[in-house]
């Protein structure tokens, strides 16, 4: 099963000031990941291409790093992920740039319905919160924070 997920969000700063975002992911400055509600993106090290870390039982290696402007994650599990996710900043105009999260995977065996019951869904709401975390990082406020639905609400009870 293909699975292709883009979350996204413009933020009203210069590039450089988003790609800041980027490279504080996993730090103890991080602004990015969204620590308070979701597992903590911890990292074996310093943000750098063959770091290995996760979140949650969601693993993965730094696959290439550009500072300020681009990293990529590979999975190492759970069993059944087979691909990557990113995240990238491009600029738009000098005081405009898009902050871009992308999935790409192929789910295969458990992961066949992991994915789209359970990990999907967890996935939407902690993008659309580190994205709300970027924003408010960038302008001090969020204009329309994200909601978790009431699916996404059942199996975060479900798990604790």
């Amino acid at each position: 099963m293909g699975v292709y997920n883009v979350h996204e969000r413009e933020l009203p700063v210069p590039a450089a000031e988003a790609g800041l975002l980027i490279d504080g992911l996993s730090g103890d400055g991080d602004r990015l990941w969204p620590r308070r509600d979701w597992p903590p993106m911890l990292l074996d090290g310093p943000l750098a291409p063959g770091v290995a870390g996760g979140h949650g039982p969601v693993r993965y290696t730094v696959a290439a790093y550009v500072p300020g402007r681009w990293v990529r994650f590979t999975f190492s599990g759970p069993k059944g992920f087979d691909g990557f996710h990113e995240y990238t900043v491009d600029p738009l105009a000098p005081d405009r740039t898009l902050l871009r999260h992308t999935l790409a995977m192929r789910a295969h065996g458990l992961a066949r319905l992991t994915w789209p019951l359970a990990y999907r869904h967890f996935h939407d709401a902690v993008l659309e919160d580190s994205l709300d975390g970027a924003e408010r990082a960038c302008t001090g406020a969020v204009a329309r924070p994200a909601r978790w639905n009431g699916y996404t609400r059942l199996l975060r009870r479900l798990s604790r």
